[in-house]
Order: C-alpha cells, then structure tokens, then sequence
C-alpha cells in the first residue's frame, strides 16, 4: 500500500501550487478584479488563463489528445486541491464546475460529433455550460424519479417542456444538457440531450439571488416551451438519463471535494498566519493550548477528508461508481469546510468577519456545500442503505 503520488503527479501539484501562488492569489486583493457577483471579471479571468495554458496547466479532466492535460482522476484530486487555495483558482485553470463535470462526461459518453460541436469549445475555454435537472416542487431534487419535464418525440426531434431551476452557471452558458423524461418506465423513463443557449424555445425566467458569492452565470431558473431538439444530439441512448447522471454526477460531486479542501486548507493558513503573530495578554495566539487543540481538529479533519477523496478517485479510476465512497467523502468535506472556515474567522476574530481577509466569502460559498449535489442526509441515507446491504462487508478492503 503506497500512499505518495507518482512522480509525474507531485510534479503537476507542486507547479500548480507554485502558479496559483504567484499568479491567482495576488488577483483577490484588488476589489476592481471582482464582478457585480463576486467572482472574478471575466477579462481579467482571460489573461491569467492565457497564462496557465502557457504553464501547461489547463483542463486536467480533459483528454490530452483535445487540449486538456489527460489526468486520471488521482491527479484531479491534487491538482483540484492545490488549484482552490486561490477562489479564483479552478476557474483560471478550466477545472470549475459545472464545465468540469460536463466535459468529463462528454469525453466518455459523447459522440464523436458531440464531441467537435459541444466538447471542443469547452475544452478550449472559448464557451461555458450548465447542467439542467433540479426541479421546482414538485418535480426533481435528490430524487429524479419526480422529474416532470418531458422530451416528446416529433419524428427525427424532441420538444422539451418544462421548468428547471438552481441551473448553475445557466445565465453565462452556450452550451447546455438537460435531462428530461421519455416516458414513464420507473428505471428508463430519463433521457439527456444537448442544445445550444441559441435555440428557440426557451428562456431563463430570473436570475436566483442567493446567499454567497456566485458561479460565473449564477443559478438561474429556465423555461422550456417547445424547445426542440434533434435526436442526434441525445446522448446515449432513449432511457439512459439515469446512466448518464450517474456517470457524470459521481466524479463531479468529488470534484467539488477536491476544491473543497483547498478552501479549508487557505482557511487554515489564514488562522495559523494570524494566531502566530497576534499577541494577546502577553503570550501568541498560537501558543494558547485551546487555540491549538482548534488547530490541530482542522488538520486532523482535513486530512481525513484528503483520504477519503483519494480512495473515491482510486475507486473511479479503477471503472467502479464508488457510490459509497463518493457520499462518504462529500458528507465529510462540505462539513469539514464549513468547519474549518467558521474556526479560521473565530480565531481572527473582527478581522476574519470583515472583507480584509478572504474568509468572509469562502464562509457565505462554504454554506452551499452540504446542499449542492445532495444534500448531507441524502448522502447519510446512501451510506446507510449500502451498511443494510452489506452488513460488515462494508468496511472491506480494496476494490
């Protein structure tokens, strides 16, 4: 059992630490790099992309033979981590959701077509896209089998009907997958398809204001009203909605964990940074015991979550769903961000609240982790229901 990365991968780490170090972390201190939402201006986002694809850091989840650097998912996993130490990070290096996640399943499942028409531009960073499935009650949340929208087949096309909502990343994409309902089937009733923010059928309804700072297009409610869509552009086949979300959904929830992490480690050295260098009734912060013992529960949370991610990444590598693994790390990481941030802002005390450190906004962001791609009790329930299965065999070694 070897638990160092290969030499290739620690290389790739170490350069990103290096990048986002000397080219992304110094762009948060100046408010004029900030949009409207609080990420970063899409033409100072441009130039330092422009620098990381020159650095050789560019779309790690993307095949090599596209534009993208080809990594197996162990190398998203310290690549991700290194690459959110900076908010603006994963977007500087193309491996921000939701485009990460759709161009990982479009490498996999798309058609050689799809992949020219949908992938490529992606890829490339000349689009971005959303994922379209979550539902107003009473259509689709945790559970897609409430999905309401329908594709109804018209010859050779589909008409997509229907309401989506909490769309990331809808308001600034060209490029969207929906998944909408084909017939009643309780397994097969779902199918996916692409379209382009150019055809005619639909609209986004309102741009949803939400508590944290925003994704580039924020999360955004659509109505769908007679899009049609030619079936050449479904993917995979009629009823394969549910393969298709889960093919995409569990390496995308992980995804999320890997720059998770990273945002609790900042939050962490941003303590550490302050404690060791703030003196208070004559003594450093850092040398109170409880100080430490904060401290030291961070560190020991994150780097049970840095496990925990890795052995899911291992397990996708390996083909296997890692289901379990997925909601195991997911429960632990969204917490332990939440955790390490609300720690970090309480050992700085009126300085960690304010905007002169960067925790306040990975605070209001942080909230957002135990929710988006399934809620924490959606997660526990998944693991509760694979220890009924699989009684003490859930805690097997390997594969």
């Amino acid at each position: 059992m070897d638990f160092s990365l290969p030499d290739e991968l620690e290389a790739i780490r170490a350069k990103t630490h290096d990048f986002i170090a000397g080219e992304v972390l110094p762009l948060e201190s100046d408010p004029a790099n900030y949009d409207e939402h609080e990420n970063i201006r899409l033409d100072v986002l441009e130039q330092v992309r422009i620098k990381a694809k020159a650095a050789g850091l560019w779309a790690p989840q993307a095949p090599k033979d596209r534009g993208g650097m080809g990594l197996p998912i162990i190398g998203w996993a310290a690549m991700y981590e290194e690459a959110n130490r900076s908010i603006f990070g994963p977007a500087a290096l193309n491996c921000a959701a939701p485009d990460d996640g759709n161009i990982n399943l479009l490498s996999k499942i798309g058609t050689e077509a799809q992949k020219d028409w949908f992938l490529q531009p992606l890829i490339e960073g000349k689009v971005r896209s959303s994922f379209a499935m979550t539902e107003p009650a009473p259509g689709s949340g945790s559970d897609p089998g409430m999905m309401l929208t329908t594709a109804t087949a018209q010859g050779d096309n589909w008409s997509i009907r229907g309401r989506k909502w909490y769309i990331t990343g809808a308001a600034e994409a060209a490029h969207f997958i929906i998944v909408a309902r084909t017939s009643e089937d309780p397994r097969k009733g779902l199918s996916a398809f692409l379209f382009h923010k150019d055809q005619p059928g639909w609209h986004i309804e309102r741009r949803i204001p939400i508590m944290g700072p925003e994704e580039h297009g924020g999360h955004c409610e659509l109505v769908f009203d007679n899009l049609i869509i030619p079936d050449e552009n479904r993917l995979m086949e009629v009823g394969d909605g549910l393969k298709v979300t889960q093919i995409r959904l569990g390496p995308a929830r992980l995804t999320h964990c890997m720059r998770w992490l990273g945002l609790a480690k900042r939050a962490m050295e941003i303590a550490a940074d302050y404690t060791e260098n703030r003196m208070g009734f004559g003594i450093k912060l850092a040398d109170r015991e409880s100080v430490q013992i904060k401290m030291g529960d961070l560190a020991h949370d994150i780097q049970v979550g840095r496990l925990l991610v890795m052995h899911a990444a291992w397990k996708l590598d390996s083909g296997d769903f890692a289901r379990k693994e997925v909601s195991s790390a997911k429960v632990h990481v969204a917490n332990t961000l939440h955790k390490a941030v609300d720690t970090a802002i309480q050992l700085c005390g009126a300085k960690g609240y304010s905007k002169d450190l960067i925790l306040e906004w990975i605070y209001r962001y942080a909230r957002q982790a135990r929710l988006v791609d399934g809620a924490d009790e959606v997660h526990k329930m998944v693991l509760a229901q694979f220890y009924t299965r699989e009684g003490s065999d859930f805690w097997h070694w390997g594969e």
